[in-house]
């Protein structure tokens, strides 16, 4: 549902970046005298709301780390850098679209570089920052000129220096500062998808048979009904009150995001991993895990003395007696709240004992309802032993997490969907009957609700097939490796890629134009766009500016998701000249082709600072990814348009263009 919303925002706010040049980021800086020959150059950046500026230190494959870049010859003859530019607190979080950590600020950061120089004479130093910004929706890549005047430096002594030795890569320090409403909206979702869980736990053998039975002893051994509804009252309470003190002890003991580190980390995921499988075989009926029974005694004893301290312990023996079914479920849910820091585990835990609770008081309130109630039977153990299985795929993914962070490329992307595959279809033969399992119950006949379920797994496990040959499986995205883990073959066991009817795939190579490459899903692609516009001339084909980015998340959405589509694929291939123009291409220009921008007053040293240049003084926008068709002369035949995830949206966009070429109405 989080990346159906997360789709339509970027849809939203496609139709609105191609009127505006973003800047998010403003920048400003001060210098620091520290002594004749040793200074700070401080970096401020103001951070526009629900913005993020990137860290330094990111891992490879994720978004582009901000960096500072000073003029070679004017350092080699004035000054030296000393160490790498420390940074103020930042935030790291997990990034679904990435699929890796990723370091960045919001609101304000501070970057601070210490500098020595070899010439006392020297006045000023020019630097340049290039970096990377995204909201929710959006990625902007820019670079700033910046000159600190040395003459103008602030005297500060040796003990207000500010600058620290740069944090290694990788270890970054972590804050709670989120935005209001975003982690108003993640409570909300812990507590009802704790909610949910509390109520799978009523229908499993530990809980269920105490329904009635804790109801009933209320109701009958109190002297009035109004006694009995407020003492089954005060046990929800009690059983409320339980839970929640768990949840805040764990939120108390880990701090804030201690745990989210943890949970990233090989030892976390091993230990998950270990401890789900443990509880799935026990659920599917292996062995029985379960608390000391000197542990049970002396809460029983607790119980036995009436009054509200005994209606406390009856709560307690409820929580002690039912471990072994709330165990794996009620500590998935609190682990998981855990790594997202803050008071997530006490609300968790309030949305899961606000579940367990919620029975009790509503019979007693109703305690007719209580006939209606299904009687125990075999179907609690089939409801364990479901759950068994979901544990057991649910620790799959934590071993997924090791395998990633650890590279061992042995439960890649086809692996895991295989064993899911196994573990659903399995699933749904015991739903069927076709396999039994120790403690099951003699069954005559499958009841309409257990056949039902059967469907469901069943129709999920032949969903998946599918993934072993590439199909990126919507449903559950996040949850399997990513599509680029795939060993046996780089898109799927037996898919065979797309060929481009420009050239023969075998001679690819030496058919190619002049200044061609092969692109995306090997389109024919040009990287300059001068050479890209005479290759369109000589065969009167219009031309489509790409304005892409190496780490675009929605570029890459286009042409993996859209440009794969048959007829977007066919008019990419046949109808149109493809210019790939990368804003975030560091390679540097030759230098007579570098010069000072009228535009924007900076130094134009890069082929992406030339195409983001390009894309802001012609289309007053510098968001990605943009496309644009126009005629063999450069001149615009058709309104630019961003990201479009709709392909059929996005072919007749392409094949109006091509019509208003060749001169169609």
């Amino acid at each position: 549902m989080k990346s159906f919303i997360t789709a339509c925002l970027f849809f939203i706010t496609a139709l609105q970046v191609n009127s505006q040049v973003l800047d998010p980021v403003k920048w400003s800086g001060e210098v620091h005298k520290i002594s004749e020959t040793e200074y700070e150059l401080v970096y401020q950046a103001d951070i526009d709301d629900h913005w993020h500026l990137y860290s330094q230190n990111l891992p490879e494959g994720g978004a582009l780390p901000t960096e500072f870049v000073y003029d070679s010859i004017q350092m080699a003859n004035n000054f030296k850098l000393v160490g790498k530019a420390s940074e103020s607190k930042s935030i790291t979080k997990y990034d679904k679209v990435f699929e890796m950590d990723m370091i960045f600020f919001d609101s304000q950061a501070t970057f601070t570089q210490k500098i020595e120089l070899t010439n006392k004479d020297l006045e000023s130093i020019n630097s340049e920052i290039s970096y990377q910004a995204c909201d929710d929706a959006r990625c902007i890549y820019k670079f700033y000129n910046m000159t600190f005047d040395l003459t103008k430096a602030k005297k500060v002594s040796e003990s207000e220096v500010t600058f620290e030795e740069p944090q290694e890569e990788g270890l970054v320090v972590k804050q709670a500062e989120t935005d209001s409403s975003e982690e108003s909206d993640g409570l909300l979702s812990i507590f009802f998808t704790s909610f949910f869980l509390g109520f799978l736990v009523l229908l499993t053998p530990c809980v269920f048979p105490m329904i009635p039975m804790t109801v009933s002893f209320f109701t009958k051994q109190s002297k009035t009904r109004g006694q009995g509804i407020r003492n089954a009252l005060l046990y929800g309470f009690f059983i409320i009150v339980i839970y929640t003190l768990l949840g805040t002890a764990v939120s108390a003991l880990f701090g804030s995001n201690a745990m989210y580190e943890f949970s990233t980390g090989v030892l976390f995921n091993s230990i998950m991993f270990i401890v789900l499988v443990l509880f799935a075989f026990s659920f599917l009926g292996a062995f029985e895990i379960m608390l000391p029974n000197s542990w049970v005694n002396k809460v029983d004893q607790g119980a036995s003395r009436g009054g509200i301290m005994g209606i406390f312990f009856m709560a307690l023996a409820l929580a002690v007696v039912s471990f072994s079914c709330t165990f794996p479920i009620a500590g998935t849910a609190l682990l998981d709240a855990a790594t997202k820091g803050g008071i997530a585990p006490v609300m968790s835990m309030l949305g899961f004992s606000s579940a367990v609770a919620l029975p009790f008081a509503l019979f007693a309130f109703f305690p007719s309802w209580l006939n209606s109630l299904p009687k125990s039977g075999g179907w609690l153990n089939t409801v364990k032993v479901v759950l068994g299985f979901l544990e057991l795929a649910f620790a799959f993914k934590f071993l997924s997490m090791i395998d990633l962070v650890l590279e061992w490329h042995f439960l890649e992307r086809e692996v895991f969907l295989a064993i899911w595959i196994a573990i659903f279809g399995c699933l749904g033969l015991y739903l069927l009957g076709k396999i039994k399992l120790p403690h099951d119950s003699p069954m005559e006949h499958i009841s309409v609700g257990r056949l039902s379920l059967a469907i469901i797994a069943l129709a999920f496990t032949l969903y998946m097939v599918p993934g072993l040959w590439g199909a990126p499986l919507k449903l559950i995205s996040g949850f399997p490796p990513p599509l680029t883990t795939n060993s046996e073959s780089p898109y799927g066991v037996g898919y065979t890629k797309k060929q481009t009817t420009q050239l023969d795939s075998k001679s690819a190579m030496k058919e190619l134009p002049e200044g061609a490459h092969l692109g995306p899903q090997d389109l024919i692609a040009f990287h300059d766009y001068e050479t890209g516009l005479a290759y369109a001339k000589s065969v009167n084909k219009p031309v489509m500016l790409d304005f892409t980015g190496i780490t675009c998340v929605n570029c890459r959405k286009m042409e993996e998701q859209v440009w794969v589509e048959d007829r977007v694929f066919g008019v990419l291939n046949n109808e149109v000249v493809l210019i790939s123009l990368y804003v975030d291409d560091r390679t540097k220009l030759p230098k007579d082709e570098q010069y000072e921008s009228e535009f924007s007053g900076n130094t134009i040293r890069t082929y992406g600072q030339k195409w983001l240049e390009y894309q802001q003084t012609k289309y007053n926008t510098n968001a990605q990814p943009l496309y644009v068709l126009q005629d063999t002369e450069g001149n615009d035949i058709s309104l630019p348009v961003g990201y479009t995830p709709d392909p059929l949206e996005y072919y007749n966009w392409l094949v109006d263009g091509v019509k208003a070429f060749k001169g169609d109405k």
